[in-house]
């Protein structure tokens, strides 16, 4: 232990020495990790990339969901109240939220029973739901299989490491350099992409169940509705 210890030490304060200050790009280190660095590296990449575009995409498209004129149940109730079911479908046909096509919903199933008109907007909601989780799954895999690659990239560059001490007439940092390289930077990548994916999932699945509770007091307000003795 102490003599992998020094020459650890040894090996740092060698590279510092080399042109007075150590100066190496990431991608200069990434090369020098070995094939299967850069191959991991890669793949965290891709990761990387796809993470995002599910993040923003889903963010916008979530944000877009949850947008809603607060006057839309009042005109509804006014439409239903006087009614004019074909003047409150047309609000809801021209209204792009999940919000408004479960209110459609309902109001094409007028005259039925409640019992069956709940049924109705509960199973249109599950739809929206399952658009609005669209590749959330995806994502959580990405915040979980990040980490496990930089641990891999752990061992696969220790191993890489011992093998060419092993196999080494002299031991020198130039020979460990590359194992050490993937071995620390693979962790480090792998866990800084697995805890934004994680950051992003969960930010997503909080602004989803806010989508989720204005379909809810939706849904119980347009069922009030119907309840009404006007009706």
């Amino acid at each position: 232990m102490i003599q992998n210890s020094m020459l650890l030490f040894y090996f740092f304060q060698e590279d510092a020495e080399e042109d007075g200050v150590a100066s190496q790009s990431f991608i200069d280190i990434i090369l020098q990790s070995g094939w299967m660095g850069i191959g991991i590296f890669s793949i965290m990449v891709v990761l990387s990339f796809i993470g995002l575009y599910i993040f923003i995409e889903r963010f916008l498209s979530i944000k877009k969901a949850a947008r809603i004129d607060e006057s839309f149940m009042n005109n509804i109730r006014a439409n239903v109240s006087s009614g004019s079911i074909e003047a409150a479908k047309a609000l809801c046909q021209n209204t792009d939220s999940p919000i408004a096509r479960m209110v459609e919903k309902g109001l094409q199933r007028i005259g039925k029973p409640l019992r069956d008109i709940d049924t109705a907007i509960e199973n249109v909601g599950n739809l929206e739901l399952f658009k609005l989780e669209k590749n959330l799954s995806t994502l959580a895999t990405i915040a979980g299989a990040a980490p496990m690659l930089g641990f891999f990239g752990t061992v696969t560059g220790m191993i890489s490491a011992f093998y060419e001490m092993s196999t080494a007439e002299n031991v020198t940092p130039t020979v460990l350099a590359g194992g050490i390289y993937q071995a620390l930077l693979t962790t480090a990548v792998g866990l800084f992409i697995g805890i934004l994916a994680y950051l992003g999932y969960n930010i997503l699945v909080a602004n989803v169940e806010k989508v989720v509770f204005k379909m809810e007091r939706s849904t119980v307000e347009f069922m009030d509705l119907l309840q009404e003795p006007s009706r």
